[in-house]
């Protein structure tokens, strides 16, 4: 209930009776809008006691309000603000022209601000599509949950949960030591680890951490975008490089390094996002050979290390030998689900250091319940079961979804099998085009790319019925456009 013993002053001295100064207050309030239509208001008897005024001083007002037609009032069941006041517009909080008086001044680093086009549709899509999220179905929610809350009983635990965890949970980091070492290869200690609120996090971090003005960046093309508009937004300089079927090519970093001065390279080796190929070994290991010479910083982002069909994930480039110019960045969202916002960066200490200090002014507290719930979940191996069961689980539905594709839309699309991840990238042949998969009402897709008229198939977190659905309403939509042309 909103504070109304806030929203209505009554000032003794004044000559006006205290019921109108109390009709006054709430008319101003629904003038307003902070009372609206139909919004119910204290009864007479609630509304005496938090202002210590008579009930009959609020009957008096109530019923001026309602003579006024302000409010409509029903013995004994309520008081509302009348149906019949019009709908009042928020007030503005951000002037259009920040430099007229009165609304302050500030930074405008984001000149071009994406805003979703609405669908002519007045319900939810019928079939969403995502970029590749894991099915929350197969997760160990319910184990996490319940290790989750008997650590919120336990007084050693409240108290190391609360207290000296800006660098991330010690037991995660101490159990990740293990676990990085033992599926990733890496060779390095807790105080190597910051735990993030996911990898944008770390991107985030490691970007105001590396670049200033004028920085050259080197970036895939295609790349992450939000990652891409990170380092923009440092007013680095981002150079585009092509990605192909064997991922960055690295002969054309090579040629940039020779002419200008490159401080850093954002690489997704695994699965690179959007168009999900992986790294070749021999492109590794001339980046390393790259990073040595020129003295660039590597920021290798491993968000989807786990889910490789094919053969065994290649080993991340931080796990070969290196002079501590690699910044490492994984997640769990990946593995558990999306809204479990829990990353980790790794990297040498004194940039560790550098960053948990810069997460201090933007992000004080972190959910040590949950970092430890993780930890314990990894501790008795249940993750490791997880991954194995789901890697299963996804690459039936790779190939599925594969099959499907083939089977309705092959006049119509055009991919590579990804020989891992959660997501296929999928390139419309012409005259298809994306923009009629964007505006169509039956359809929302998380990652459209229009430029290469191409779009990322999340496949993970659907089961072949759900895949039939979405592959047949997509075959619909094109050979609806097919008979208007």
């Amino acid at each position: 209930m909103l504070p109304f013993e806030r929203i209505i002053t009554i000032d003794r001295s004044s000559n006006v009776p205290i019921y109108r100064q109390i009709a006054i207050a709430l008319i101003n309030a629904i003038s307003q809008g902070i009372l609206k239509a139909n919004a119910h208001l204290p009864s007479t008897r609630d509304l005496a006691k938090l202002l210590g005024v008579h009930r009959k001083t609020i009957v008096a007002a109530y019923e001026e309000l309602e003579a006024q037609d302000w409010i409509v009032a029903l013995p004994r069941k309520y008081v509302a603000v009348s149906d019949k006041i019009p709908h009042l517009k928020p007030k503005q909080w951000i002037a259009d022209a920040i430099d007229e008086a009165p609304y302050f001044s500030f930074k405008l680093p984001f000149k071009e601000i994406e805003t979703p086009k609405e669908k002519v549709t007045n319900s939810w899509p019928s079939i969403s599509i995502d970029d590749g999220f894991p099915d929350v179905r197969l997760s160990p929610i319910a184990d996490l949950l319940k290790i989750y809350r008997s650590y919120t009983s336990k007084k050693h635990i409240i108290k190391s949960v609360t207290f000296g965890t800006a660098q991330g949970s010690l037991k995660l980091r101490e159990v990740l030591v293990t676990y990085l070492s033992e599926t990733r290869g890496l060779n390095i200690e807790k105080e190597n680890i910051l735990i993030t609120h996911g990898a944008q996090m770390s991107i985030y971090l490691a970007a105001q951490l590396l670049l200033t003005q004028g920085d050259i960046i080197v970036v895939g093309k295609p790349n992450y975008a939000t990652a891409t508009k990170v380092f923009e937004q440092t007013d680095a300089t981002v150079i585009e490089v092509d990605v192909d079927e064997c991922g960055l090519i690295v002969d054309e970093i090579q040629e940039i390094c020779k002419e200008r001065l490159v401080k850093a390279i954002y690489v997704i080796p695994h699965h690179h996002y959007p168009t999900t190929v992986t790294m070749s070994v021999e492109r590794r290991i001339a980046l390393l050979k790259l990073s040595q010479y020129y003295g660039f910083a590597i920021i290798e982002d491993d968000y989807d290390y786990d889910y490789h069909y094919a053969s065994s994930p290649y080993l991340p480039l931080a796990s070969s030998p290196h002079t501590g110019n690699i910044i490492y960045i994984g997640s769990f969202s990946k593995l558990l689900d999306p809204s479990i916002r829990i990353g980790f960066m790794v990297a040498p200490f004194n940039f560790i250091e550098q960053a948990v200090a810069l997460r201090k002014l933007i992000d004080v507290g972190v959910d040590g319940y949950m970092q430890h719930a993780i930890a314990e979940l990894i501790k008795q191996g249940e993750l490791k079961r997880h991954i194995k069961k789901a890697k299963k689980c996804y690459f039936l539905r790779r190939d599925y979804l594969d099959a499907l594709l083939q089977l309705h839309l092959s006049a119509y699309v055009a991919y590579v099998l990804p020989s891992g991840g959660m997501a296929m990238w999928v390139v419309l042949k012409e005259p298809t085009r994306i923009e009629q998969l964007i505006t169509h009402p039956l359809l929302a897709i998380k990652r459209v790319d229009v430029e290469l008229n191409a779009f990322r198939f999340g496949f993970a977190s659907m089961n072949e019925e759900e895949l039939e659905q979405a592959v047949l309403v997509l075959r619909t939509i094109f050979e609806e456009k097919e008979k208007k042309i």
